[in-house]
């Protein structure tokens, strides 16, 4: 194998591993007239909730309708502070710092935040 081969072999192989190595992490962050705030790739709101336990979901069927999961795709890996949670549905949500992930339906544009506080101060702004 000529030399030439052999680096452009190594570089290939090199390149394939970069964007895992990178990933973006599943959220953003936005300004709200409540600070910064975690958002998902539209923008919108990221909430936490007290009744979700050691990484696990308590927000299922109505609930997850009025309450949307930040959901992860079966590739997505994660780090730095950010998970992967099972859901009783089989389905995959992203979670921060053991936090399970939610964006707001009552919510209509980038920078809402009327989920923070509801139901008696069960949710929470996901914060940076």
């Amino acid at each position: 194998m000529t030399s030439s081969i052999r680096l452009a072999l190594t570089l290939a192989m090199s390149l394939a591993i970069v964007p895992a190595a990178f990933a973006a992490p599943p959220t953003k962050t936005g300004k709200t007239d409540k600070g910064n705030v975690l958002t998902d790739a539209k923008g919108m709101t990221l909430y936490t909730f007290d009744k979700d336990t050691d990484g696990k979901s308590a927000c299922n069927g109505p609930c997850a309708t009025n309450w949307p999961v930040l959901k992860a795709e079966a590739s997505d890996a994660g780090s730095d502070g950010y998970t992967i949670i099972a859901r009783d549905d089989g389905s995959k949500q992203w979670a921060y710092k053991g936090k399970p992930l939610y964006t707001f339906a009552k919510d209509q544009k980038p920078g809402d935040v009327t989920g923070d506080g509801f139901l008696n101060g069960a949710w929470h702004l996901a914060m940076p």
